[in-house]
């Protein structure tokens, strides 16, 4: 029984079954062998090894069937028998060769055409090389492998290739020879060039003008880059013209003030000013204030004129000790030019000062004696407001409770009136703890010139009748708030009064203000002569 091919890789001209049913390695094998010696024919011998499919040179004939038992295969010189007809297949609807001329047994597959993706028998033939469709024979396609071998084969591959790349190089050279002449169509068919397009002069100008910009842009905003972190950055030169006012903040650093300066248009950038200030060690005491300096300055000469104390636009008020804030108040419009009725709204309005709850709104006692300086924005708000929290301050380092702080700037208030001196008013302190404690009324002229309105050192009967709260005489004890401003010696009297049993006080020579105290009223009353005959030797006394 015939069994079907072994397995195994299937040659490049391995053949499946016939689509008649009938095996092709039946009729195969039952064609006659060709003679030996004869064309495209082998001598009898083992048969060759089988190539790849993907080898170009023709392999030898196809195998026959399988041997049966007890056959004996056929001499070559035996005839064999008949054939029978071959069924219609694929084989017999190949073209004949033109010339008339048999079949040769054996053909070449390899240079059938085949359509991309069919397969024969799980083999695909698949084409390496697109152009090997030249290489087939211009006989339907087939190459008859004869006595020249597989040898020929290659050599007119060979020079169809070399005659393909000699062909591509002449297109090549013509494109070229076409684009040098201007031809209209290059040889050989190929693609025009495409000719060059021609910049008009316009576009050529916008695109330098936006070039130039784009430089500009880079260098002036490298510039200004530097000038803020490069200490060593541009300065300008000389004194500067015109005048700009700088405001130099409190709690400003060098480096702050440079900044300042550069945005007012004073110096070109902080590097020089910052320099110059290192090595001039008065530049950490520039004082907070509205400078007038002027504009495009080195930084050197900023410097010069930060430090000059004519340049800062302040006005310094001194408010001393003692005084009232309706003196106060008149003092300030002076100096400052502030209309008085500004100062007196805003001194009525506690809330725009800030006042402190235990004030009990009085205003008296908080204008804390000290010298300020008032800069040209500086509203009365600001003016007064700055003296009340400067009174809290002085207040708070003394360590004095918020319930005692009225009665403490009280009495402050009238020791601050009567006495001359630091001793004196420590005495002054004692005598007021006595009576109070004593419940002797306290008889201060200062307190009956306070409610009348009044300055000086004596009073009238008619002033020591006024019924005003502020009058001693009339009214035991304190008054309801202080009668002048106080300052920081006078409070510390009043928290630490001196030691002794004094009731009585009278300054004797006001020129001087020697004061004498007593213990008892008779030791008063000398005291009180000589104050008297003080009056009587005084001009008009």
């Amino acid at each position: 029984m015939t069994g079907p091919t072994p397995p195994g890789r299937r040659g490049r001209h391995a053949s499946p079954d016939s689509p008649s049913g009938v095996p092709a390695s039946a009729w195969l094998a039952s064609m006659p062998s060709r003679p030996p010696g004869g064309d495209g024919g082998r001598p009898p011998g083992p048969a060759p090894r089988r190539r790849r499919a993907d080898d170009d040179r023709s392999t030898g004939p196809l195998p026959g069937p399988t041997a049966r038992a007890g056959d004996r295969p056929p001499h070559p010189s035996e005839p064999l028998p008949d054939l029978p007809p071959m069924p219609a297949g694929a084989w017999s609807r190949l073209p004949h060769r033109p010339d008339g001329a048999a079949d040769d047994a054996t053909v070449g597959l390899g240079a059938v055409p085949a359509v991309p993706g069919a397969h024969h028998d799980d083999t695909a033939v698949h084409l390496a090389d697109p152009h090997e469709w030249d290489d087939a024979d211009s006989a339907g396609g087939l190459e008859v492998l004869g006595a020249s071998g597989s040898s020929d084969v290659r050599r007119r591959r060979r020079d169809r290739r070399a005659e393909r790349e000699h062909h591509a190089d002449d297109h090549h050279a013509d494109d070229h020879h076409a684009d040098d002449h201007g031809g209209d169509e290059p040889p050989g068919g190929g693609r025009r060039p495409r000719p060059r397009r021609r910049r008009s002069p316009l576009a050529a100008i916008v695109s330098l003008l936006v070039l130039a910009g784009l430089v500009a842009g880079i260098f002036y905003g490298g510039k200004a880059l530097i000038g803020l972190v490069n200490p060593g950055g541009e300065d300008f030169a000389g004194q500067g013209t015109g005048t700009v006012d700088v405001r130099v903040s409190s709690g400003d650093t060098l480096s702050d003030i440079a900044r300042t300066l550069v945005a007012a248009g004073v110096i070109a950038s902080p590097g020089p000013f910052v320099d110059a200030a290192e090595t001039e060690p008065a530049a950490t005491g520039i004082q907070p204030g509205v400078y007038a300096l002027r504009s495009q300055m080195s930084g050197a000469a900023a410097l010069d004129l930060l430090l000059d104390p004519e340049a800062r636009q302040v006005t310094r008020v001194t408010v001393r000790e003692g005084l009232t804030v309706a003196a106060t108040l008149a003092l300030v419009s002076e100096e400052t030019g502030t209309p008085l009725p500004e100062l007196q709204a805003v001194a009525a309005d506690p809330v725009a000062l800030g006042l402190p709850p235990y004030a009990n709104g009085l205003l008296e006692g908080f204008l804390f004696p000290a010298t300020y300086d008032i800069e040209p924005d500086d509203t009365p708000a600001d003016v007064l407001g700055g003296m009340v929290r400067r009174t809290d301050q002085a207040l708070d380092a003394l360590q004095v409770p918020e319930a005692d702080r009225l009665t403490v700037l009280t009495k402050a208030s009238i020791v601050q009136a009567e006495a001359a001196s630091p001793d004196d008013m420590a005495m002054v302190a004692r005598v007021l703890e006595n009576r109070l404690a004593d419940g002797m009324p306290l008889q201060l002229d200062t307190t009956v010139n306070y409610a009348n309105g009044k300055s000086g050192i004596t009073t009238t009967p008619q002033d020591r009748a006024n019924p005003s709260p502020y009058n001693t005489y009339v009214h035991a004890g304190l008054p309801p708030g202080a009668i002048s401003n106080p300052g920081e010696q006078a409070i510390e009297a009043v928290l630490a009064p001196a030691a002794g049993d004094w009731r009585f006080f009278v300054v004797i020579d006001p020129d001087t203000g020697e004061t004498r105290f007593a213990r008892t009223a008779e030791e008063h009353q000398q005291n009180v002569l000589l104050f008297q005959q003080w009056l009587r030797e005084q001009p008009g006394g």
